[in-house]
This record gives structure tokens, C-alpha cells and sequence, in this order.
């Protein structure tokens, strides 16, 4: 028998302003489930997970939490300010029997200090610092909204491993595809102001909604009613684009096996290369480049060549130099030695992270053909401006829309919409997805894979590197870049290891006569986290629940006429003893894992 949930909401609606934005909403959060809420930007993701975690009372419905259970929600907006520091502020999180260490580790890992002023912390900071506040009681439930937001690739990788050794129940909003692939069991699909569950991770969330999709558009012809909503358009159109983009990531693989050809060929190429230098063929060239402030080198002796229709991307952690070095190979910084050479003809456009302003007076249109008639020029080609719209998940209706109404999301989108109608040759995006929902990511990696220019490309999502590029630029620390044929997952398997964090030296360090003392190795100052002695010492008798449990399932199903009597019993009992196994093995991992960190640690 199931337990019973530790948090439920039941028929859950909610009206804005005179609009209905939940209907009809269902959760339940069983011990140790870990889901994942989706649903399009404005659907009320966030504003569900705010009821379940009591900041918001809804017009109907129920909300039950188990006596006792302890709920943490991660604030996107956290208030600090009554507290001196970001150390006392995670503290504050703390309950009676929590371990206090917990608090200083997880600053710690999140790049703080916990000596921090709330005062003086960017808007980054303070989100590390909820994370921290809420991760360090490990509740019972921990609801977490888009945690991944402000996080550099390191600091992702390192929350995943954080968050699946913690027995806490999660529910995750979170634009990263591979986040939620990590980390998911279930998916709780909101849509139209109503839920649908599946008891399968995201992974096969966007299969099982073109499923359900399909079904729907199916069942309104039956009805015999056509399809005129344009909020119909958007959501069935959004089969179409997954079964496009499937293809193009067939094609995007040829183009990454044609670079891996070409750079294991660049003697034999480089002649071709100068002839056709002024038709265009080559975008940017770099030879030997170097950059940096004061003592710290940012890139050191770097040499690159870019051809017509590659797309890099450029990965590292917080503070590697992305974009100083987006600026070197783009020529709006100078190096401090070596050259770099741009093609001829080049029109570049640029989003980068502060994102360029929009007028909030300006229509959609408007912002979209500059006040300029009612169509744009894209790739040659001249659309009409509603027609592009649509492109990007935008009404006719909203044409006429001031930009300062529409929401966070659909101004991104505008965004995006209009740097990618400016003419270019060379498109460059600087952490373009931040803040995108899944389906704007689905249209941005779209449009980049039909872009027939070049693409330099910063982003810490991970899935998005593996869809869009061909080639990726990887800081190695000291200023050194190494590129990689493929995406973030082709790097990782011809590197042996993800991003490592940056390392920073320390100003404080203890000092000898005024002389800075050296600091210990990395190995005598490691320590096992309180979550590693935590599992370390629990986990043996896990094993032996799990292996028990395994042979009451064998037991069932040694029965030879048990599948031919009750088939429903017998698949029920096969997926149990699979889950058990997957259980076991992972289990029987980690306690190796820890026993060898172990070992190494204290000899």
C-alpha cells in the first residue's frame, strides 16, 4: 500500500483579475517523490507552487500537508534584509536538530561566503543565498522555482548531485531540459488552468503531450469544429516543431562529424581558406591571442579560426571570461598581444545578457518593423509582420499591444524576435535562454539551426549546447580555452569531466609574519560533507531493506502460473522488482563511491 501524500491540493482554482488563471489543479507529493511542474510562461506554474506552499490562499480547492512535515519554498525574489549577514540568514533556516555545519558548507559551494551584507549582494547572490537557506534544514518537501537561475554550469552539476543525495520530496520548475531529466520521476503537466500527471520523468514529458495533443486535435474534427483559436494554434503547433527539430539535430550531428574532418585536415585546407577569404568563407580568425587585467591572464595565446555557418559555444564558470573573450573574437576589444582577423562583409548582431531595451509605449508590431510598415526582411526574404509573430507565440491580436503590458517571458521572446530580424551574417547570443520557457526554447533553437551565418553562442544550458552547436570553446583555467568537436555532452565524454568551478584565491588567507602562510592541499582540507557521512553511514542497512524487498518480489513472481492468471499483477510485480534493482545498484555505487573518497581522505 502506497503511503499517503505529505502535501495535496485538490480542485485548486484561482482568478487575476477577473481571468481565470487555475481551474481545476491537482498535486500530491508522496515521501521522497521528486516531480516536475510545466507548463507555458503565464500558466500559473508558479503561482500553484506559491499555494502549495501556503504564501497564497485559492479561491477554491483544497490544500492538505501531513501533520509535522516540513514544507521549504525557494523564493525568486528573497528578502535578506533583516539579517546581518548571508550566513545568519541561512542559519535562520535551521530547526533545532539540523546540523549547523550545513549552513557554511552550502555557502560554500554556492560561491559565498556568508559574510555577505544583504545590502551589497546582486540579485545572483541573493538567489544562492535562498537556495542555501532552504537546501540546509533538508525538509521534508522542498518546492523550488527555476533554482537553477543565476547558477554557472559548475554550480548546476553540483546542485544536482546536491539534490538527488537529499531525501526531501522535490517539486521543480526549471527551464533546463537536463535538469529536469536528472532529476525527475514524475511530471505534472499544467495546462489551460488544469493538471495531467504522468509517472514518468520529463524525458518523456514531450512525447506523451504530442500524444495527448494529437488525441485532442483529433477529437475537435470529429466535433466537426475548426480550428480557428489562435491559443489552439500555438499548442498544436507545437508537435510540428519537436518532429522539425528531431530532424535538424540529425543534420546537426553531420555537420559536427564535417568539423571533426575538417580540424583533423587544417594544413591541407589552409590554402583554400586564404583564396576564398574575400568571398566570405572566413568569419574570424585568431592567432595567438592574449588578455589580461592586471595579474590575472583572462585568455592566454589563443588561436582560433571560425568558417561561414560554424556555431560555438563558449563555456566555463562564472568569471572564466566568456565575454571578454565574445568581445576579443568579435573585435570590440583589443588583445593585449597576437591578432585577430574578421571576413569581409561581416553584419553582426548581438543579444547579450542585459538584453537591449524596448520602449514600453511601442507596440509589438512596431518594435518588430521599426515603425516601418507592417513587414520585416528575414534572410533575404520579406514576411509580414503578423506572420513573424507567429513564429515567435505571439496573437495577431497583440500586434497592437504596448510592449509595456506584455509579460517577462513574452518580452523575451520579443526580444529575441527582433535582434534575429536584424540582417546578420554573424549572430551572437550571450546567455540567451536565461528566463525562456521550454517552448521559446524550442523556437530560439529553431531558428538557429535554419540561421545559414555563424553563430557564437554563451549558455550554461546544457541541452540547449547539445542541440544547437557544432563546436565548443571550453575554459580550462589560466587563461587557456580548449575547443571541442561536438556539443557540452561530446566535451564531457573527450574530456573525462564537466566544467570545473573557478578557483579563487582568497585575500584573507592566514598569514605568518605578515608573510600570506601556503594553503593547505586540497586533499588534507576536503572533508566528507555531512551528506556523505550521512549516507556513508545509512546506506548499508538501505541496501539490506532494498535486497529484502527484492526477494518478496521474486517470490511473487516464481509463481509459474502467475502471468497467464493475473497479467496485471504479474507487470505490476516485474516493474517493482526493476525499480528495486535500479534501487540497489545505485545504492551499492554510492557506498562505494564514499568508502573509496574515504579511504584516500584519511590516508
Amino acid at each position: 500500500m502506497a503511503p499517503p501524500p505529505l502535501l495535496l491540493l485538490q480542485e485548486i482554482a484561482l482568478t487575476f483579475g477577473g481571468t481565470p488563471l487555475i481551474e481545476s489543479a491537482e498535486l500530491s507529493v508522496s515521501p521522497g517523490e521528486r516531480a516536475c511542474l510545466v507548463g507555458r510562461n503565464g500558466s500559473g506554474k508558479s503561482t500553484l507552487l506559491k499555494i502549495a506552499a501556503g504564501m497564497i490562499e485559492a479561491d477554491k480547492g483544497k490544500r492538505f500537508v501531513q501533520p509535522g512535515a516540513t514544507v521549504r519554498y525557494l523564493a525568486q525574489e528573497p528578502d535578506l534584509s533583516a539579517f546581518p549577514n548571508t550566513l545568519a540568514y541561512v542559519e535562520s533556516g535551521l530547526g533545532p536538530g539540523d546540523d549547523p555545519y550545513r549552513a557554511r558548507y552550502l555557502l560554500e559551494q554556492l560561491g559565498l561566503t556568508g559574510e555577505e551584507k544583504p545590502s551589497d549582494l546582486s540579485g545572483g547572490e541573493a538567489r544562492r543565498a535562498a537556495l542555501a537557506h532552504v537546501l540546509a534544514p533538508q525538509p521534508d518537501i522542498l518546492l523550488l522555482d527555476e533554482p537553477t537561475n543565476h547558477l554557472d554550469l559548475p554550480a548546476i552539476e553540483w546542485l544536482e548531485s546536491e539534490l538527488k543525495s537529499l531525501r526531501s520530496a522535490l517539486v521543480l520548475i526549471s527551464h533546463d531540459r537536463r535538469f529536469l531529466e536528472s532529476l525527475s520521476q514524475a511530471t505534472v503537466w499544467l495546462d489551460r488552468g488544469k493538471t495531467r500527471r504522468m509517472d514518468q520523468g520529463f524525458a518523456h514529458f514531450e512525447e506523451w503531450r504530442d500524444q495527448v495533443l494529437e488525441q485532442e486535435e483529433a477529437e475537435h474534427h470529429k466535433l466537426g469544429r475548426k480550428l480557428v483559436a489562435e491559443a489552439d494554434w500555438l499548442r498544436y503547433g507545437v508537435t510540428a516543431r519537436r518532429k522539425r527539430n528531431v530532424r535538424r539535430l540529425g543534420n546537426l550531428h553531420a555537420m559536427r562529424q564535417q568539423y571533426r574532418d575538417r580540424t583533423r585536415a587544417v594544413g591541407t585546407v589552409s590554402m583554400t581558406l586564404a583564396e576564398a577569404e574575400q568571398s566570405g568563407t572566413q568569419v574570424v580568425e585568431a592567432e595567438g591571442i592574449s588578455k589580461a587585467y592586471g595579474e590575472r591572464p583572462i585568455v592566454a595565446n589563443l588561436s582560433l579560426r571560425l568558417l561561414r555557418g560554424d556555431r560555438l559555444g563558449i563555456i566555463g564558470p562564472n568569471g572564466a571570461g566568456k565575454t571578454t573573450l565574445i568581445n576579443l573574437l568579435t573585435g570590440n576589444l583589443q588583445p593585449d598581444s597576437g591578432r585577430v582577423r574578421l571576413g569581409s562583409n561581416l553584419q553582426m548582431v548581438t543579444l547579450d545578457q542585459r538584453r537591449a531595451s524596448l520602449d514600453p509605449n511601442a507596440t509589438v508590431a512596431e518594435t518588430l518593423t521599426g515603425g516601418r510598415g507592417d513587414s520585416v526582411t528575414i534572410g533575404g526574404q520579406t514576411k509580414h509582420v503578423i506572420g513573424y509573430m507567429k513564429d515567435f507565440l505571439f496573437s495577431p491580436e497583440q500586434a497592437r499591444t504596448p510592449v509595456g503590458v506584455l509579460s517577462g517571458g513574452e518580452r523575451n521572446r520579443l526580444m529575441l524576435a527582433r535582434a534575429l530580424a536584424q540582417p546578420s551574417n554573424l549572430l551572437v547570443l550571450d546567455e540567451p535562454t536565461n528566463d525562456l520557457d521550454l517552448e521559446t526554447l524550442d523556437l530560439l533553437q529553431e531558428m538557429i539551426t535554419d540561421y545559414s551565418g555563424t553563430v557564437l553562442l554563451v549558455s550554461h544550458d546544457r541541452d540547449f549546447l547539445d542541440r544547437t552547436v557544432s563546436s565548443v570553446l571550453v575554459s580550462e583555467g589560466e587563461g587557456r580555452w580548449i575547443e571541442y568537436a561536438g556539443g557540452y555532452s561530446d566535451m564531457v565524454a573527450q574530456r573525462g569531466q564537466g566544467v570545473q568551478a573557478r578557483v579563487v584565491e582568497k585575500e584573507d588567507k592566514p598569514r605568518n609574519n605578515g608573510k600570506p602562510v601556503a594553503a593547505p592541499s586540497q586533499t588534507n582540507k576536503r572533508k566528507l560533507s555531512f551528506n556523505e557521512q550521512h549516507d556513508l553511514k545509512t546506506l548499508p542497512k538501505r541496501m539490506e531493506e532494498l535486497e529484502a524487498k527484492i526477494a518478496k518480489v521474486q517470490e511473487i513472481l516464481a509463481d509459474p502460473e502467475l502471468y497467464s492468471r493475473d497479467p496485471a499483477r504479474f507487470q505490476k510485480a516485474m516493474d517493482a522488482l526493476t525499480q528495486l534493482q535500479g534501487e540497489l545498484h545505485a545504492a551499492e555505487e554510492r557506498w562505494l563511491e564514499l568508502e573509496m573518497l574515504k579511504e584516500e581522505l584519511e590516508g
